[in-house]
């Protein structure tokens, strides 16, 4: 597994008077009817021009990346709108590293470093661990098997969180896309995430995966070697398989479950949601104390006034 110095990992990265407080409002803020005008506009764009576009319109944009091949079109299509037009604030990519990555895919992020030398990558870990071997000694052996939702939210969702914070994000370009099935076919080129407010961007949302395949191939982009093996969206080695033909390319994600999602693009997973309601509990105890102090010193000084 490659080595990650402070500065990849975006712990030394954020020094936004906003990062740290994930309660405050986003940098940019659209009204629903806002939402629908940019989606007719973005809709009769190409990707390229989206991009030109959501790069000059929103302020601290990143893009979200498991290096899939999607994700790697809009790398390489970033990086020459670069070269074309440099700007003072290229875009970012943010990396999760489960921990649980196959090694092709640690060694496709080093082809890819050596590929786009100027694009940095801000790469986030579970908390306090930094290997499979530390997560599973902090957290449980085969947690994606015994606890999945527990394991997509200390793996994946807790560290994407952060990553927004530190790195005061206000808006992601994703590699999601409607022919990829499942929860995706309807989706749109810009969305607002409800629970954070952040703008999410899939500037190729209405590209095929045949048409993702000949730009890769066209471009001589480095790709994930898996995807001569049968895989067509890879993810963590655990949870990931081959599909066969005629099957949704994702169809090999978690297969014989029944989700399709990890979590950082689902709304509340229900492990968020059961932290929530372990937070308002708490908070309704300490409300409950914090009165019963009140109500014994106003009692006391009720009995004094007696005597």
């Amino acid at each position: 597994m490659p080595s990650v110095t402070d500065e990849e990992s975006g712990y030394a990265s954020a020094s936004s008077s906003t990062a740290g407080s994930s309660s405050r409002l986003p940098l940019v803020t659209l009204t629903s009817p806002h939402v629908k005008h940019l989606n007719q506009q973005l809709e009769k764009m190409t990707a390229v021009d989206r991009l030109r576009f959501v790069k000059t319109c929103f302020p601290n944009l990143y893009q979200s990346t498991a290096f899939g091949l999607t994700g790697l079109v809009s790398t390489d299509m970033l990086s020459k709108i670069e070269e074309q037009s440099p700007s003072p604030s290229p875009v970012d990519l943010i990396f999760l590293d489960t921990l649980y990555h196959f090694e092709e895919t640690y060694a496709l992020v080093e082809r890819v470093k050596a590929r786009y030398p100027n694009v940095r990558i801000h790469t986030y870990r579970p908390q306090d661990a930094s290997t499979a071997a530390e997560f599973e000694e902090r957290y449980d052996e085969k947690l994606y098997d015994t606890a999945s939702e527990l394991y997509d939210w200390i793996a994946k969702v807790e560290p994407q969180q952060r990553a927004y914070t530190e790195l005061n994000v206000a808006a992601i370009l994703t590699g999601r896309r409607r022919s990829q099935g499942g929860e995706r076919d309807k989706i749109d080129v810009l969305e607002v995430d409800e629970e954070s407010g952040i703008i999410k961007i899939n500037p190729l949302v209405d590209w095929s995966f045949a048409q993702v395949k000949a730009y890769i191939t066209e471009n001589n982009i480095p790709y994930n070697e898996l995807l001569d093996r049968g895989y067509k969206s890879v993810g963590d080695w655990h949870s990931t398989s081959p599909v066969s033909a005629g099957e949704d390319e994702r169809a090999g994600r978690w297969k014989g479950q029944a989700k399709s999602e990890c979590g950082i693009h689902n709304k509340k997973s229900r492990y968020a949601q059961f932290l929530q309601e372990m937070q308002r509990k708490a908070e309704e105890e300490q409300l409950t104390v914090a009165l019963k102090k009140i109500e014994d010193k106003h009692k006391v000084e009720t009995s004094t006034d007696i005597v």
